[in-house]
């Protein structure tokens, strides 16, 4: 019995290697050497009204704009009716070329929104419920907005630590 014991124990403490999908996952843990994460994580929240931390976010490119995508990482009718509220008013204020709140965010002018509101007559944005949340569609057939919104995305998903 005690040998069974001692390889129960052996074995739950055994290091193992994470599998690739964790290895690249986006790091959401709460990083007390990072406080300007941590504040940016913060104003998000404020901003979008559901904790970053407890919500993933994506933000892909596609060859005719892309994608921002926002969901609860765990049934949350609340905050998912609120990630689909903010996405909605995002959609609103991208289309005036409004770019405050994601300026807020990060305390400064997001790469792309400049070029973005210049020309937001050329750009949709088209929100849609997914489960958990919400997806921004943004799509344009002009090669300046284009880049643009590429720019706009990829400093995002950096920022963010999002995939």
């Amino acid at each position: 019995m005690r040998i069974f014991g001692a390889l129960a124990l052996a074995f739950l403490f055994w290091p193992c290697q994470p599998t690739a999908d964790a290895q690249s996952a986006p790091a959401k843990t709460r990083d007390p050497h990072d406080s300007a994460f941590a504040a940016m994580q913060q104003r998000g929240k404020q901003a979008m009204g559901v904790d970053q931390y407890t919500s993933t976010h994506r933000f892909d490119e596609l060859p005719d704009g892309g994608i921002i995508r926002l969901v609860r990482d765990t049934d949350d009718s609340a905050g998912v009716a609120q990630i689909r509220a903010h996405l909605r008013a995002e959609a609103r204020a991208f289309s005036a070329g409004d770019f405050s709140t994601p300026e807020f965010v990060h305390m400064q002018t997001v790469p792309g929104s400049k070029v973005m509101a210049a020309k937001r007559a050329v750009i949709s944005y088209t929100p849609l419920d997914v489960p958990r949340g919400a997806e921004l569609r943004i799509t344009t057939h002009d090669a300046e907005a284009l880049v643009a919104i590429h720019k706009f995305l990829a400093f995002q998903r950096t920022e963010h630590h999002a995939m």
